[in-house]
């Protein structure tokens, strides 16, 4: 067996990154022959780390905040899904040119749909906020043929841009928190609002006991929007599974292997 190729996930901050146990377990497991690290970036210093990275003969980088937007610019060349979300989390290097990728819709969808076992085909989908998070997940999650994807915002205007943008994809519309009526089968929280133990500012009434409430978010106790949708009788879910899905994909985009994640999520759920 030769040397192993190199990874990495790179960010500032990056110690607190849970990708290097991912994806070891996931080369363990699948018996791929790498090495991934953590890859600390000065702030104004990702495009050269990255070079640097490059030419140390690197084969692929996950990209953590606050990079994603600076990994878009840098690419070579962009899936349709980094396209589409403006942003890049995932970096493959091939001779010398740089694929940029963004696999967190996709890791929503696959966690959604096979852990939670919650099929989008012809559901009525609500993406609260209009920033970075939701837009990598409404390509994905208009891919997957919901009956509608209603994007809402604490200002419309911000959530009807970004739906414009979207428009002939699929059955999506915008509007602000104020403005939403009725139950919705899967609501997704896309805003930062979880990080400072916030509440986005939806009542109560669009969610029942059939609704899945999914925080992209996760940590070891349920978020504020988790607590608030399981008091209306929601089912809540939080976004560690997005994780490591997410990370399947890269992994998957890097080895030509797809992982099983299961024994992965189950581990890392008893540490978080």
């Amino acid at each position: 067996m030769g040397a192993p190729d190199r990874y990495a996930v790179i960010g500032h901050p990056v110690a607190h990154s849970k990708s290097p146990y991912i994806h070891a377990a996931f080369a363990a497991q699948t018996g791929q022959n790498l090495t991934y690290e953590r890859l600390l970036a000065p702030l104004d210093g990702f495009a050269a780390a990255v070079r640097e990275f490059v030419e140390q003969g690197g084969k692929g980088l996950n990209v953590t905040l606050p990079f994603k937007l600076e990994a878009h610019a840098l690419a070579d060349t962009l899936t349709e899904r980094a396209r589409a979300a403006g942003a890049v989390n995932t970096l493959k290097i091939s001779d010398g040119l740089i694929l940029g990728d963004n696999t967190d819709g996709v890791g929503l969808v696959t966690d959604i749909e096979r852990n939670a076992a919650l099929p989008l085909r012809g559901k009525k989908v609500l993406l609260l906020g209009a920033g970075g998070a939701a837009r990598g997940a409404i390509l994905p999650l208009l891919n997957a043929c919901p009956a509608s994807l209603t994007v809402a915002n604490r200002t419309a205007a911000k959530a009807s841009s970004l739906v414009g943008e979207f428009a002939g994809h699929g059955n999506i519309v915008a509007c602000d928190f104020g403005a939403l009526q009725g139950v919705f089968d899967i609501v997704i929280n896309a805003t930062s609002a979880s990080l400072d133990d916030h509440l986005p500012a939806v009542r109560p009434d669009i969610f029942d006991s059939a609704t899945l409430a999914y925080d992209m978010m996760y940590r070891k106790e349920p978020t504020v929007f988790m607590l608030f949708a399981a008091q209306h009788g929601a089912a809540t879910r939080d976004g560690l599974g997005m994780l490591v899905e997410q990370a399947a994909e890269s992994f998957f985009l890097w080895r030509g292997v797809r992982p099983d994640t299961a024994p992965v999520y189950a581990e890392l759920r008893t540490k978080t």
